[in-house]
């Protein structure tokens, strides 16, 4: 996995009424905790390893392997496009 960016049918948002930031596809809202909001943020493109790199610059301990394991993840459910430089 090189680089990600979210899906062309997917949004990030911010939801007022549920306070929370949420993952809006044709099919599914997904309600994010303020961790994996921060991620997807970060899914613009860029690869793996500099959105590594910004969260830890925002926490204290960012564990790269579960980084890529929950964009595995997001990826298995087509919300993000992966670009592996092939």
């Amino acid at each position: 996995m090189e680089s990600v960016r979210l899906a062309p049918h997917v949004r990030l948002r911010f939801d007022a009424a549920r306070g929370r930031h949420v993952l809006l596809s044709p099919e599914t809202v997904a309600v994010l905790n303020a961790t994996s909001a921060d991620v997807l943020a970060l899914c613009d493109g860029r690869a793996v390893d500099d959105i590594v790199a910004a969260l830890r610059e925002r926490y204290d301990h960012v564990d790269e392997a579960d980084v890529r394991t929950f964009l595995e993840r997001m990826a298995a459910r087509r919300c993000l496009e992966v670009d592996d430089g092939r």
